[in-house]
């Protein structure tokens, strides 16, 4: 393992780069904040996990070389690309009508199972292969040239990985403790469903129209 770590100013570099990135709002950012909003704390630390599970497979897809195939194949990209999008854009729509279907429904409403949220993330994340091109982009740029680099891109890409789901959680955390808030009144809670799925609509919109680079 000592011996995939880069000689130490480059594996400094990297560690403040993947601590500024992490600390940068982006798509999973907001999505762990919404979800963390909308239904507490325990639900957005189960999207963090969910977001790195897919960002380490992005990592993994990017040291193997699926990151060479979107650089080849626009089509690939695209169809990816497109799905995760459409992904996002129905997680909104799922939201907005909980939020609408509260209007008649009991005070309470029920919150989503864990393990939906949880495969939510999961794929919101995994479905971003702009994220893959980022690692693919990224990690080669602090590579030690005697050392396997396969093996080096997956070990940084992990690395890189678990210091955004900390960051992540931070977000989550901060976002929990506001959330009590929002459930002591039935319109409150109303409003942050359709925030939080405005949010979701609005990435998914964000991620058809952007073009090649966007993790965190």
């Amino acid at each position: 393992m000592l011996e995939l770590i880069p000689p130490w100013p480059l594996f400094s570099a990297f560690l403040i780069a993947s601590l500024v990135l992490a600390l940068t709002p982006g798509p999973g950012v907001l999505y762990i904040v919404a979800r963390s909003l909308v239904q507490g704390r325990r639900s957005g630390l189960v999207s963090v996990a969910g977001v790195a599970l897919g960002n380490l497979g992005n990592a993994f897809a990017a040291a193997i070389g699926l990151a060479a195939l979107f650089a080849v194949s626009s089509a690939a990209f695209t169809i990816v690309k497109y799905a995760g999008a459409l992904y996002l854009v129905y997680l909104g729509v799922r939201m907005l009508r909980a939020a609408r279907n509260e209007i008649s429904a009991a005070p309470v409403a029920q919150p989503a199972p864990l393990g939906r949220i949880f495969r939510d993330g999961f794929l919101v994340a995994l479905l971003n292969p702009k994220t893959t091109v980022f690692f693919a982009a990224f990690l080669p740029q602090f590579l030690g040239p005697e050392t396997s680099p396969i093996g080096q891109t997956l070990m940084l890409g992990t690395l890189f990985v678990a210091i955004a789901t900390v960051t992540d959680s931070a977000y989550a955390l901060a976002a929990g403790a506001v959330a009590p808030a929002l459930t002591r009144a039935r319109n409150v809670r109303r409003l942050g469903r359709h925030a939080g799925g405005g949010t979701f609509i609005s990435l998914g919109i964000f991620t058809a129209l952007t073009g090649t680079r966007d993790t965190q």
